[in-house]
């Protein structure tokens, strides 16, 4: 009976969970309202901040409610080109400029985007990360669905009125720079989560790790793992639909 593997013990949680101790906030895009859905509403980027285990800045930008008198304070991933000081205007009326949010329907097909929703009204999820974007290719007006090109480079059918962000997420070409020592990775993964240093499955013991053991550190075994396989045993490509180098070009569906 081996031991209960890496793998299993992040599942639990415990010392494996987010360090959110010094983290700004949720990010996410406006929460959408009569103002967005019919016109637009003006905000005015205050601040941009650096966010603790996160790659790209924070906006912090701030609306006049509507309803209420008050001014509204949103935490927004930023987009490359913003500055303090900005107007940002979110809307089905917005003007297609940098930093300013809408719904993929009214932008023109070729329209750079990021901070996208995946269902409509989830303020934001998909091209979040530095230096990302997603590509809006394609709109189908009778089923008011569009198609975007996602930052993996798969492309996914989305309804019109899913709102994002103009322009890609600021802080690109962060992996550029080498990190050069191990105490620069100690100190970028202390801020996000325990996940570093990494033991490799080979250099453990048998009782650790299927892959461990042996007198070479190989693995010994086909690294390919079925879908339903317990729980201990799920390591390595995990039901992997082919292995091996990826050889000859990129083949795209023409759309």
């Amino acid at each position: 009976m081996g031991r209960v593997i890496r793998a299993q013990r992040k599942g639990a949680g415990s010392v494996f969970v987010s360090h959110s101790k010094h983290k700004k906030g949720k990010a996410g895009l406006r929460a959408v309202d009569y103002a967005e859905r019919h016109g637009y509403i003006k905000g005015v980027v205050k601040d941009i901040i650096h966010d603790p285990g996160r790659g790209a800045p924070l906006a912090v930008a701030h609306f006049r409610d509507p309803y209420r008198y008050k001014v509204k304070k949103e935490l927004i991933v930023a987009a490359e080109g913003m500055h303090t000081g900005q107007f940002i205007y979110c809307g089905k009326k917005a003007q297609l400029t940098i930093g300013n949010v809408m719904p993929v329907g009214n932008m023109p097909e070729g329209t750079i985007v990021c901070n996208l929703e995946e269902k409509s009204g989830d303020r934001g999820k998909v091209a979040r990360a530095s230096g990302n974007y997603a590509t809006v290719i394609a709109h189908n007006p009778d089923t008011k669905r569009t198609r975007v090109k996602m930052p993996s480079g798969t492309k996914k059918v989305i309804p019109s009125a899913n709102r994002a962000m103009v322009g890609i997420v600021a802080g690109g070409g962060r992996i550029d720079k080498p990190m050069l020592k191990a105490g620069r990775a100690y100190h970028k993964y202390k801020a996000k989560r325990n996940c570093w240093p990494k033991v490799r499955g080979v250099a453990m013991n048998p009782v650790e790790h299927p892959h461990g053991g042996g007198n070479h550190q190989h693995i010994g075994k086909a690294s390919t793992v079925k879908r339903g396989t317990s729980a201990g045993r799920k390591v390595g490509l995990i039901a992997a639909r082919r292995t091996g180098r990826i050889r000859g070009g990129k083949t795209t569906d023409k759309d």
